[in-house]
């Protein structure tokens, strides 16, 4: 039934990726790799980052041992789910010379059934998000809709926060509200680890079958939820939204930009782990013989140069121009365009920044000078 909770021991979890494998999904999750979490294919509990929390801040991330056997005792590494929404590289077409023309192929590829195990809240509001600026509108990405459609969720309801985290600023977790099959809340209380399970659709409730439950007690409902408030009270950062649109419309000249431009290597590093970030480029290549092409897209970002070329040169040729870009789109001209932020607090371009740059910093500074003229 949806809305039911319910538990399941830790021991028991084995069982609930089995049946999603049985069912046909590649079960994909956290999994430690190359000193970091992040996310990729899975098939067994012994896969998860058991016993490992991550220390983040700006231009910092270290994985470190916990004092427990915690699965989901983490908080967001350098992956996304859009890398599997929205692939990093995607084939569109290839072509073959055919005597005078050539024979156009599309990519028709039938993309996995996927099972996201480990969701947090800002990130399912970032599929959310994703969702809009696919989906949602006059113009349809069949590629994003054909691996969105048989997604399952997983969701995780953190019970701790990061250093950057400040999802509650933006209203996107730490608890899982909607979009999910099921959503999970693991606890560790004294000798016992388990999960107190919601059940968010009817599939899920379906899944949920194969796995032994057994009735969530009041208690026990108490303790998830007061694990996550404690994790909302524990948010490395805050970000003040009031009025953030037309307060960054009004400061497109403010010195800040300069400030930060000196620092900013133009790296592309935060658009690249921003779950929420789509913007893209398409290359055609061809064989040495010139007789078969591809077009293939790539993931682009707007601190590259070539990504706002026109006709004469580039648009943003400065590195304050485009880190302007980049902010005021994400936090300001995002609302316009989809009726939401682009941000939602996960906190990722700023633990990924080699040199530590804050966005909620930034917010702050322009806003608090913006005060000191006015006062």
């Amino acid at each position: 039934m949806i809305g039911e909770r319910v538990i399941v021991e830790c021991q028991d979890f084995q069982k609930l990726l089995d049946a999603l494998r049985q069912k046909g999904y590649v079960t994909v999750g956290p999994t430690v790799r190359d000193r970091a979490i992040i996310y990729d294919e899975i098939a067994s509990v012994e896969d998860l980052p058991i016993g490992w929390t991550d220390e983040q801040d700006g231009g910092k991330y270290r994985l470190k041992r916990r004092a427990d056997q915690a699965l989901f005792g983490y908080v967001v590494g350098p992956h996304s789910w859009k890398k599997f929404l929205h692939p990093p590289v995607l084939s569109l077409w290839k072509a073959r010379k055919n005597g005078k023309g050539f024979e156009i192929t599309p990519n028709r590829d039938e993309p996995p059934r996927y099972a996201f195990i480990g969701v947090r809240s800002c990130e399912l509001h970032a599929i959310f998000i994703q969702d809009r600026v696919f989906t949602n509108g006059k113009f349809v990405d069949p590629h994003y809709q054909a691996r969105r459609r048989n997604v399952f969720i997983v969701a995780v309801n953190c019970v701790q926060a990061g250093g950057t985290c400040f999802c509650v600023s933006m209203k996107t977790g730490p608890k899982a509200t909607a979009g999910f099959d099921l959503a999970l809340t693991e606890i560790l209380d004294g000798q016992r680890h388990y999960f107190v399970v919601e059940v968010g659709t009817t599939l899920g409730a379906d899944i949920l079958q194969r796995v032994p439950t057994k009735p969530a007690q009041p208690r026990d409902l108490q303790i998830a939820e007061e694990r996550i408030q404690q994790a909302a009270r524990q948010m490395g950062r805050q970000l003040d939204t009031t009025n953030i649109k037309e307060l960054l419309y009004r400061n497109l000249e403010h010195p800040r930009w300069d400030e930060v431009a000196a620092r900013c290597l133009n790296c592309v590093n935060c658009t690249m782990v921003c779950p929420t970030c789509f913007c893209t480029t398409v290359e055609d290549v061809t064989d040495l013989t010139g007789s078969e092409a591809e077009r293939v897209r790539r993931w682009d970002s707007c601190f590259t140069m070539d990504f706002s070329y026109v006709h004469g040169g580039s648009v943003r040729a400065s590195a304050k121009s485009r880190y302007r870009q980049w902010l005021t789109h994400k936090l300001a001209s995002w609302i316009d365009q989809f009726g939401t932020s682009g941000c939602v607090g996960c906190g990722r371009c700023i633990t990924w920044c080699p040199v530590g740059i804050d966005i909620t910093e930034e917010v702050r500074a322009i806003r608090e000078s913006e005060l000191s003229r006015t006062q």
